[in-house]
This record gives structure tokens, C-alpha cells and sequence, in this order.
């Protein structure tokens, strides 16, 4: 079994914001998701929390939650939840990513109800500095983002949800990223279309491709990439050694 590293999924924590925390046939407490991590051979999850990303009501609040959750597990690492219109999630941020179990910046417009048109300068000027890694919930097809890969060549920015958009607009963002700072993430149940991770690294190779499951069926996600017609060594790519490199971990 190939070890992997899910760079993209959430937790429930309790919140009324929480995804689905009453149905039988979906649990996102952390407890189940380690249990599957566990079966499927996933070492590291990378996380933010549903609540943080669903609304923004309580983005401050699951920050500090997942932040001190994060130093007490070690498989545990903490997207840091920002709000352009809150600068108190600057403020947090500036701290949170100081330590090695915060991973970067997660960021999602369409649920928090902004546009990186409007906000990208001030959120992507803030990762410059703090030499922030940035994953998005894009907010269109993921080459929109092209403009501020350009001007912003010291970010690197991570397009979540291969193929949930224009089927070549996940490809189109890594291959016409001129500083090559644009990487996109395999999770979500769009992953089931049979062609579309062979796709992406027939066009664009596997070094920009990174896994994530968003807390959809772990052993599902995983042997997508194990059981897809590229290589060994994209698979490898994939799972575990891209993360590795990017996030130094």
C-alpha cells in the first residue's frame, strides 16, 4: 500500500455550521476520518474545519479550535481559515503561521460570499510576506487565478477540486502558469470521472498535482490515484512526494 498525505479535507466540530451533522451515512468528526486515513494508509491530513469555510460567522473561533488541536495531534496540520473583510484573521494568520503544524492559507469566496477580484491584491500581498502557501476554493474555472500567479511569482497557489469546472481549465492553470506557482488538488467526488486525472498529467505531468480527499470516502479517493493509468512514479507524485517538497514536511 502506497502511503499518501491528504492536503485538503475539514473537520466537524460541533458547530451549527458543521456539513451534514445529523445524517447516518456521513461522519466528519475527526475520530472517523483518522479511522479511514488509518485503513487507506493517509499519514498527514492538512485541514481546515466546515464551519470556518461554510460560514463567516465563526472563522476567529475554529481557527483558535483547530489551531491548539493541531499542537496535540500529530497528524494533524491547520489551513488557516481567512476572511478578507475580518482583519482579525490577518492578525491570526500572522501568528498561526509561524508554527509547523499550520500548513498556509485556506481560503473560499463563494461560500464566505466574496471576490478575489476584490480582495485578491490584499490577501495575496499578506502571503508574499509571509511566504504563505494559499489553497482556494475557486470561485470559476481555476485559471482565473493566472493574473495573480503572475503578478504574485513568490506565492504559490493550489486550485482546489481537479475537474470540478472547465474540463481543461485545471490543466490550462498549471501549464500557463509562467512562474510555475500554480498546483491543483484531486479532491472531491469529481475524481470519479475516468478520465480526468490521466488527463491533466498527459497534458501538464504529475509534479503540480496534489491529493486531497474533502473528507469524501478516504479508500474511494486514494486508489483513484492508485489504480489510474499513469505511472509509478506519478502516483508517488501524487500521494505523498509533491506535498513532501512543497510543504517541507
Amino acid at each position: 500500500m502506497k502511503k499518501a498525505i491528504d492536503m485538503h479535507t475539514h473537520i466537524n466540530t460541533g458547530s451549527k455550521f458543521d456539513s451534514s451533522p445529523n445524517s447516518l451515512l456521513y461522519d466528519a468528526s475527526l475520530e472517523y476520518l483518522m479511522k479511514m486515513n488509518e485503513a487507506a494508509g493517509i499519514e498527514k491530513m492538512f485541514c481546515s474545519t466546515f464551519s470556518s469555510v461554510l460560514s463567516c460567522e465563526e472563522v476567529e473561533k475554529e481557527n483558535e479550535f483547530l489551531y491548539e488541536l493541531s499542537q496535540k495531534t500529530d497528524c494533524l496540520y491547520q489551513w488557516v481559515v481567512i476572511d478578507p473583510r475580518n482583519d482579525n484573521t490577518f492578525l491570526q494568520a500572522e501568528k498561526m503561521l509561524e508554527s509547523p503544524k499550520s500548513v498556509g492559507i485556506k481560503l473560499h469566496p463563494p461560500m464566505h460570499g466574496y471576490s478575489l477580484k476584490e480582495f485578491g491584491d490584499k490577501i495575496f500581498s499578506f502571503a508574499e510576506k509571509y511566504k504563505a502557501i494559499v489553497l482556494i476554493h475557486p470561485e470559476q474555472s481555476p485559471d482565473y487565478i493566472l493574473p495573480f500567479a503572475e503578478k504574485y511569482p513568490d506565492v504559490t497557489f493550489i486550485m482546489a477540486h481537479m475537474g470540478a469546472f472547465r474540463e481543461d481549465s485545471y490543466a490550462d492553470a498549471i501549464e500557463f502558469a509562467k512562474h510555475n506557482n500554480v498546483y491543483i488538488d484531486t479532491s472531491s467526488s469529481n475524481s470519479m470521472k475516468n478520465k480526468v486525472l490521466e488527463y491533466v498529467v498527459g497534458r501538464c505531468g504529475s509534479d503540480s498535482i496534489l491529493f486531497g480527499t474533502d473528507t469524501y470516502a478516504a479508500g474511494f479517493q486514494k486508489g483513484r490515484v492508485e489504480y489510474a493509468l499513469i505511472s509509478e512514479e506519478d502516483k508517488e507524485n501524487i500521494l505523498w512526494k509533491n506535498a513532501e517538497r512543497l510543504f517541507q514536511i
